[in-house]
């Protein structure tokens, strides 16, 4: 940890931190609510979502996600103890319990005023990042509406090129080689894996200096790819292939979306002779159902389909270095807001991301309010 960092651990101005996720089922009962929560406003039948919701039935109808929080909340609170940091965390979800209004309330009951939120989104784009502060926005007039003092809120920036993230990749992408026969390993690719959003989507992710061409969100992934194909290469002497592929595709098909998914990413790539894939989920912060379903299952069955071997490499989770890298944030975020010192961590020559969404940052297709940026009604 940077010694400016370690010489107070003070995380003044702010006095708590919300950890802000998604949401999952956690019953076969619960699977059509959810999705209906999240697909509110686009009018898409129940018995559609009965279709979708396969997925998780064949998980018992239980997403992991929630279960993968509770363990980062664990680490999180366990790192902060050890070092000195006392910052009580919080859990809220967009699209189910705990649900955000209900715990940006209990926060503000328990007296917080300057909340910090990390959300389980390390790259930006409208999904990843401005749609969690429209999220906040929404929760933050609710409890307006209801008379309460509103706190200041700030997100914690994108965390992609953070080493306390990048680091437990390399070492799963490593292992996941290692795990590979002796006589296919050497001649591996690397499939680094994230969710494909729809090309309009990306070109217009980051703050508008970096729309176009896949925006911020395919130059941060490939950036996090770059990264971890070289530290590979640098620890095992041998120079993996490596490609950028997407996966989870969910929208119209007449919509163009980033390309190649990851099942025909593994068919091209049988039919060029690669002996054996790594897939590398880079864009994902844990095991939730994309990983579980899109890579484990139905990308698994397809490289059993077509005689390919391949190996799943581990997510970040609930790793150590992942929750030190959360304190490192913390610490960097509140120097900056009192104007101190401080010293900000990245790999290499990637640069630190930016602390404050600018205005145009991610723009959504209808313009809502959104906390914690440059544009916020409630800063």
């Amino acid at each position: 940890m940077p010694e400016a960092h370690a010489a107070s651990l003070d995380a003044r101005p702010y006095d708590a931190l919300l950890l802000l996720s998604f949401g999952g089922p956690e019953g076969p009962d619960d699977v059509v609510p959810f999705l209906e929560n999240v697909t509110r406003g686009r009018g898409i039948p129940k018995e559609r979502l009965k279709e979708v919701g396969q997925h998780y039935f064949l998980f018992g109808g239980v997403s992991p996600i929630n279960d993968q929080n509770r363990a980062l909340l664990d680490a999180l609170r366990k790192d902060f103890a050890e070092h000195g940091l006392d910052l009580p965390v919080y859990w809220g979800n967009r699209n189910w319990a705990p649900y955000l209004t209900d715990t940006l309330r209990e926060m503000v009951t328990d007296g917080h005023r300057r909340i910090l939120v990390l959300a389980t989104s390390a790259y930006a784009s409208y999904s990843g990042c401005r749609q969690y502060r429209e999220n906040l926005a929404e929760s933050l007039a609710a409890l307006e509406a209801e008379g309460l003092d509103l706190p200041r809120i700030d997100k914690l920036r994108h965390y992609f090129n953070h080493p306390g993230f990048v680091r437990p990749m390399v070492d799963g992408v490593l292992k996941s080689l290692a795990d590979l026969p002796d006589d296919v390993r050497d001649g591996a690719h690397i499939a680094f894996s994230t969710h494909s959003i729809p090309t309009a989507a990306a070109d217009t992710s980051g703050p508008a200096d970096d729309h176009g061409d896949g925006g911020a969100y395919v130059k941060q992934h490939l950036d996090v790819a770059r990264v971890i194909a070289d530290a590979v290469r640098e620890e095992t002497g041998v120079d993996h292939p490596w490609q950028l592929v997407y996966q989870s595709r969910s929208g119209a098909p007449h919509i163009p979306w980033l390309e190649p998914d990851i099942c025909d990413h593994l068919e091209e790539r049988k039919e060029a002779g690669a002996p054996a894939v790594v897939m590398a989920p880079i864009g994902f912060v844990s095991d939730h159902m994309e990983v579980l379903y899109d890579l484990d299952t139905e990308a698994t069955d397809k490289a059993e389909e077509i005689g390919l071997p391949v190996r799943r490499s581990a997510t970040v989770g609930a790793d150590p270095r992942f929750a030190t890298a959360v304190r490192e944030l913390i610490l960097e975020r509140a120097a900056v807001e009192s104007g101190r010192n401080v010293t900000r961590c990245a790999l290499g020559a990637l640069a630190p991301s930016h602390d404050l969404c600018p205005v145009g940052c991610c723009p959504a297709r209808a313009p809502k309010p959104a906390a914690a940026g440059a544009d916020s009604p409630y800063a």
